[in-house]
């Protein structure tokens, strides 16, 4: 998979982890950059790379997780989600569909996060499950905008 990652300036460290991390999956990564404090704008640059199909899924990291999920939700067809444990990491895509994650680098450790990342990444949307209706709400109401 090709896979999309920023962050803010706070956690630069953090992220140049994951992706050396996720490269070591053997996954294609690529560094939307951390140098600006505005981390808005790393989250929707991530989040229209995602939602424009040039790349599988996104990872964006700040303080909480929290502002850059805020951010990356505000792009038509980007789907953030703020994880923080396995059951979030895997839910995330198999009943969620969520394109994106979004994590704290102040609110949990790089080898958690190392976890949730590879769980994220090892599942994949079942077209089958029981939040079909309910994804498909939320997709249909962005529509509707």
């Amino acid at each position: 998979m090709k896979i999309a990652f920023g962050c803010d300036p706070n956690a630069t460290e953090f992220k140049l982890q994951l992706m050396d991390y996720v490269k070591g999956l053997g996954h294609e990564v690529a560094d939307f950059g951390s140098d600006d404090p505005i981390y808005a704008n790393t989250a929707i640059e991530v989040a229209q790379a995602v939602a424009g199909g040039k790349y599988d899924r996104g990872i964006v990291v700040c303080g909480t997780g929290i502002g850059v999920s805020i951010a990356a939700n505000k792009v038509k067809g980007a789907y953030a989600a703020c994880i923080h444990d396995v059951y979030q990491a895997q839910r995330a895509e198999l009943s969620n569909h969520a394109n994106i994650i979004t994590m704290g680098s102040q609110v949990i450790g790089i080898q958690l996060a190392k976890e949730l990342v590879k769980e994220y990444l090892s599942v994949e949307w079942d077209p089958n499950c029981r939040s079909v209706d309910k994804v498909q709400r939320i997709i249909d109401f962005e529509n509707e905008q």
